[in-house]
């Protein structure tokens, strides 16, 4: 029997065989244990995967993509003048793993595949892991398992850690792109996952992110024009060299894991940067904050408390920061375990699920009721506990209706709301008839007879929007309220609201109003007639880069306009511009994190920006 279990990692996919009745091995892929994750699209439309891609970049760094399962919910990927379908750029990660097992081989195929999968992904991303994995090439039985029953199983398999049966232990996962929390119980045939969360916006990442902004605060200031040249490359040469800054950056807080000190080597005209842990600590320290109390939450929703588990396991790359350890130790009084090669645990643990033991609900081990998804012998989670994280993690109102909630692409089909209940008391029925037919002839009459400026239905050539022309009391010309749309009613004001997106007093760019974004805690529409496009343009530079971050990326259309939008997240706040093709307008979507909340992620923003602010046809 031979069994293939990878985990497609955001940073590094790890591939772990079984064959002949040998004990599993890691499959080397280029000479290592682990390979990059990343896609290089190739002009003659070629896909190069994993270390290949990444040498690629060097010489066109648009066509590189460093960590397309971060982008699992998007559709496509802009790499270069290429679109790339995102379940295809995971397949060709998957069909560099599946190449180098069947060499080992002897040009056999597996007899089974495994794929790992962070425990909060729903059906969707689920599916498009699948997709991808059809794509390759991987035939026959494919299973899916959530990386904490498998690390969970990894560590079980340890010579004096198994977990008896009734017990429970809990996986720290904090990978490059994610972080996730699952409570693991053990039963007689594996395990099941008691209870599960997640931040979708903190991994190693955003570790390097922090500490990318904090190598600029000590070198911007001696050529300020240079280092946002770095931030926003436009020319082949900056993005090279952005791109050997970012590895540098890794490179350094990798190397804060052993050291207390290293130097960042900086391009030309910047000094080196000396950094401590010390320092990289006090950066992460909040994010890491947030994730030990999400551990603490997430053991309590399981009914338990850490002195009651068989352990807490570190797994994932960025677990091997020292805070990690020390703040889980200060906060829950349990000392964690960890491995010398965490990335791979996961990986490994894949083949020790028995295979009776994943369904495919969510690829738990079977022997959970039907009822509450339990395991046999554990007491039932306090109902009102812990209040649900909404994605993103902050607490407080959210655009989505729960917690772990996987919006479906726009292209699906939205199901009929159901018939409601016929009201029992039919004089009432006739009395609020009558009311609401009042109040529509009022309405109307008051449609017809009261002077307005330009309604949000009135459309307007790509000449007539040229120039902003004159606004109205709330600060809207006739372009940006075909812009609008319905929003330019919601109790706008003229101008660009918090002074944190406004643009400089001294700097004439244009016609601004703002209305309250709906449905958003801590947000606000702003909406610009620039009086150039290039004023525009440069006015969702400055904001998307004084975010920073990752971005989100993608057309949009309605109300008879076009164009697209990019998203940012970044610690504090989040934004979203979206721009019109063929004329001066634009709206921001600003969100400011306050109250020990976070912003949106920037693929939730874009989700956001989709469902309540893009105009409708």
């Amino acid at each position: 029997m031979r069994i293939l279990s990878v985990d497609l990692g955001t940073s590094n996919t790890v591939a772990v065989l079984s064959a002949h009745g040998r004990p599993p091995r890691v499959v080397e892929v280029d000479g290592s244990a682990t390979m990059p994750s990343a896609v290089f699209a190739e002009e003659n439309g070629t896909l190069v995967v994993g270390r290949d891609a990444e040498r690629r970049a060097r010489l066109d760094p648009t066509r590189f993509e460093p960590n397309p399962k971060r982008r699992v919910d998007e559709q496509t990927l802009l790499l270069g003048q290429d679109i790339v379908p995102v379940n295809e750029a995971l397949a060709g990660v998957l069909r560099r793993v599946l190449d180098e097992t069947t060499r080992q081989l002897g040009g056999e195929m597996p007899d089974e595949i495994r794929l790992t999968h962070p425990a909060q992904w729903g059906p969707t991303r689920r599916n498009v892991l699948l997709s991808a994995a059809r794509l390759a090439g991987l035939t026959g039985p494919l299973l899916l398992v959530p990386e904490p029953v498998a690390a969970a199983a990894h560590f079980a398999s340890l010579a004096g850690r198994a977990p008896a049966p009734g017990q429970a232990l809990a996986v720290y996962d904090l990978g490059a792109g994610t972080f996730d929390v699952a409570v693991v119980g053990a039963t007689r045939n594996g395990f099941g996952v008691l209870a599960e969360d997640g931040l979708p916006d903190l991994g190693g990442l955003d570790v390097d992110q922090a500490l990318m902004v904090h190598v600029g605060r000590e070198v911007s200031h001696s050529d300020p024009q240079r280092w946002q040249r770095l931030l926003r490359p436009e020319s082949t040469a900056d993005r090279r060299t952005r791109r050997a800054l970012q590895e540098d950056v890794k490179a350094a807080k990798e190397a804060l894991s052993r050291l207390p000190q290293t130097e960042v080597p900086m391009p030309e005209p910047f000094s080196d940067v000396l950094v401590t842990r010390g320092e990289l600590e006090a950066l992460v320290r909040p994010a890491l904050l947030r994730s030990v109390e999400l551990l603490g939450r997430t053991i309590a929703a399981a009914g338990l408390s850490p002195d009651r588990l068989a352990g807490i396991y570190l797994v994932g790359g960025s677990s091997r920061l020292p805070l990690v350890g020390s703040m889980i130790s200060e906060k829950l009084g349990v000392v964690p375990s960890s491995l010398d090669q965490p990335e791979t645990a996961v990986a490994l643990g894949a083949h020790h699920v028995a295979r009776d033991g994943i369904n495919m609900r969510t690829q738990n081990v079977e022997g959970q009721t039907a009822a509450t998804g339990i395991p046999p012998g554990f007491p039932p989670p306090p109902v009102a506990a812990v209040p649900a994280t909404p994605p993103g993690g902050y607490p407080g109102a959210s655009p989505y209706p729960q917690a772990g909630f996987q919006p479906a692409p726009t292209n699906f089909p939205a199901l009929p709301p159901s018939r409601p209940e016929p009201p029992k008391n039919r004089k009432k029925l006739f009395a609020g008839i009558a009311a609401a037919v009042v109040v529509l002839l009022a309405a109307g009459a008051t449609y017809l007879f009261w002077p307005s400026s330009s309604s949000s239905a009135t459309t307007f050539s790509a000449a007539e929007c040229q120039q902003p022309g004159a606004a109205d009391p709330q600060g809207f010309t006739g372009c940006l309220r075909q812009l609008a749309g319905k929003i330019a009613e919601t109790g706008c004001s003229a101008g660009a609201g918090t002074g944190d997106i406004a643009p400089p007093e001294s700097e004439d760019i244009g016609v601004l109003a703002t209305c309250p974004a709906p449905a958003l805690a801590g947000a606000q529409v702003t909406y610009l007639h620039g009086v150039t496009t290039d004023k525009v343009k440069d006015y969702a530079e400055r904001l998307l880069g004084s975010v920073g971050g990752d971005q989100v990326q993608a057309p949009w259309k309605g109300n008879g306009l076009d164009g697209s939008y990019s998203a940012a997240s970044g610690r504090t706040s989040a934004v979203l511009v979206f721009t019109v093709a063929d004329r001066p307008l634009a709206g921001v979507v600003y969100q400011k994190a306050g109250n020990g909340q976070t912003p949106l992620t920037a693929a939730r923003m874009a989700d956001y920006f989709e469902q309540n602010v893009q105009p409708g046809e």
